[in-house]
């Protein structure tokens, strides 16, 4: 787990402390090479990891995109992450204790049966995000042996939305003094964030493309798009106020030419 850019490093630190199984490597410089791939997975085999979870910042961190690889053979898939609010940022109110043990839930679009239609890459995207998100059951340093959190796991509108939420227990007592079963509720502890799939790779940072999502727009074209359309706006109220004063100065109306002064006006009056 390591980022390219330390403008997004709360988020990568929540999750360093939500997933007791990780390892967090320090920022990558991508500028003076564009080709890290070996980097990549030689920094996974050198602390023997599975998986592969680098954020990468693109446009002075404007852009995030996450690359999520099983090293060392791949697949790779690259997401683009929008709408991040890390733990600090919104003050979620849950409360968890660093080095325990997550539930992963994913929705019903994640099922074997919705698999169809073009939806057939949710199966492989299923599996990274698993044994990214997924505390093994032994073999982790510094774990705790209790489960007191849940991440959720969403498809909509093309999207995954990311969520996490603490598993809080109340215990309610009876009017004759006994306990009851305890009530359990959900309270969301951040981070959250949206992903949205564009390319998945064969191979670890390599290979050939599997699968592309035709209806993604980056970032940029959507800025460059904003401002084709204010520059747009501004030529038409040019060549608005361009045909006013033409058809003023067809009418006579033209405010340029030099009125006759009022006889009480104050420059008639004081000169």
């Amino acid at each position: 787990m390591l980022i390219s850019l330390l403008s997004h490093r709360h988020l990568l630190a929540d999750l360093d402390s939500l997933l007791p199984h990780t390892y967090k490597d320090t920022k990558l410089d991508t500028k003076s090479s564009n080709n890290y791939n070996a980097a990549l997975n030689a920094l996974a085999e050198l602390h023997s990891c599975n998986h592969i979870f680098f954020l990468e910042a693109r446009k002075h961190g404007q852009d995030l995109y996450l690359w999520l690889a099983k090293a060392p053979n791949g697949p790779t898939v690259k997401f683009s992450v929008g709408n991040v609010h890390t733990m600090g940022e919104l003050g979620f109110g849950g409360n968890c204790l660093k080095g325990g043990r997550g539930v992963v839930v994913f929705d019903k679009s994640f099922e074997d049966t919705e698999f169809g239609g073009g939806q057939e890459h949710k199966g492989l995207v299923r599996e990274l995000l698993r044994g990214v998100f997924c505390v093994p059951q032994r073999g982790v340093r510094g774990m705790k042996p209790f489960v007191d959190r849940i991440t959720g796991v969403f498809g909509l509108d093309g999207k995954i939305w990311i969520r996490v939420y603490e598993i809080r227990e109340v215990d309610k007592r009876k009017e004759g003094g006994g306990r009851s079963s305890p009530d359990v509720s959900l309270v969301e502890i951040g981070p959250r964030f949206v992903l949205t799939p564009i390319v998945i790779l064969e191979g670890s940072f390599g290979g050939p493309v599997i699968y592309e999502n035709k209806e993604f727009v980056s970032p940029n074209q959507v800025r460059s798009d904003i401002r084709l359309k204010k520059a747009g706006m501004r030529i038409r109220r040019t060549e608005d106020r361009r045909e006013r004063v033409v058809k003023r100065g067809a009418l006579g109306l033209d405010s340029r030419e030099r009125r006759k002064k009022y006889p009480l006006h104050k420059d008639v009056l004081f000169k």
